[in-house]
Order: structure tokens, then C-alpha cells, then sequence
């Protein structure tokens, strides 16, 4: 068994679209990226990286990559899952926290479910996935963007 954690956070910017999860979210502001920003997926892609031994997202996927602006991070993240795979590697779980003070999340939590266990190729009974705030404190809380956190369990 391996455990491998993850971690992303943008700043909102004037416009643009929000997606979490794969799922676009209605809201005034987006994230600050170079791909689609998708804090979920790049914390989840970490996660997976670093219990596999391969790096991180930056290493695989990079910034200075014209190829990846504005990708779909779905995109990348099935990549990462064939990365695993041909490491010999099976995906156990994943859970996987978001930290937003806005938007309220908790009406997108199954959609984003039901997207990353279909790219995880698991059932959804295997992910898991939860939304919190700071309660207004931090870069979070004085709403300046978004954060995930993600852990996940390889098996050999």
C-alpha cells in the first residue's frame, strides 16, 4: 500500500468560469491558472503522483507548457491515472477536502463525485469528497480564492 497527499490553492481573478471537480460552478469570479485552475483535480493529480513515487503535477504537466493553457484538468488527471497504472498501481481511494468561504459547494459535491470516480475508473463509494470553510479566517475565509487538500491509497 502507498499513501500519497496533495495540495493546491489559486487566487479568484475578475471573470472566467469557476470549476471544482471537474463541474463548472456558477459564480462571478475564477481562478488564477494556467491550466482551468481546478484546485480539486491538481491536489487529486499530486495525491497520486506522490504515493506512485512520480513527482508532482508541475514535473509532468508544466506551467511554462503552452500545450496545457487552459486545458481541462480532467484531462490531466486521466493522464496521471495512466501514469499510475503503467507504474503497476491500483487506486484504492481518495478523499478529498475544499476549502472555500464562496461559493457554497454542498449542490456540486455528488457531480464532482460522480467525475473523479469515473476518471479514477472507481466506484463512487471509493471517493470521497467534502467542502468546509475557515470559518472567514486565512486566504480562504477573506475570500481570495480556493484550496483542496487531497489524500489517496495505491495499492501494489
Amino acid at each position: 500500500m502507498r499513501v500519497g497527499q496533495g495540495f493546491d490553492a489559486h487566487a479568484f481573478r475578475d471573470g472566467g468560469k469557476l470549476v471544482l471537480g471537474g463541474v463548472p460552478i456558477p459564480f462571478g469570479r475564477g481562478l488564477e491558472a494556467h491550466s482551468d485552475g481546478d484546485v480539486v483535480l491538481h491536489a487529486l493529480c499530486d495525491a497520486l503522483l506522490g504515493a506512485a513515487g512520480l513527482g508532482d503535477i508541475g514535473r509532468h504537466f508544466s506551467p511554462d507548457d503552452a500545450a496545457y493553457e487552459n486545458i481541462d484538468s480532467r484531462i490531466l488527471l486521466r493522464r496521471v491515472v495512466e501514469l499510475v497504472g503503467s507504474a503497476g498501481l491500483g487506486i484504492a481511494n481518495a478523499d478529498i477536502t475544499v476549502v472555500a468561504q464562496a461559493p457554497r459547494l454542498a449542490g456540486h459535491i455528488d457531480a464532482m463525485r460522480d467525475h473523479i470516480s469515473s476518471d479514477l475508473q472507481l466506484d463512487s463509494a471509493r471517493v470521497n469528497l467534502k467542502a468546509t470553510t475557515t470559518e472567514h479566517m486565512g486566504f480562504t475565509g477573506r475570500g481570495e480564492g480556493i484550496a483542496a487538500f487531497a489524500v489517496v491509497l495505491l495499492e501494489d
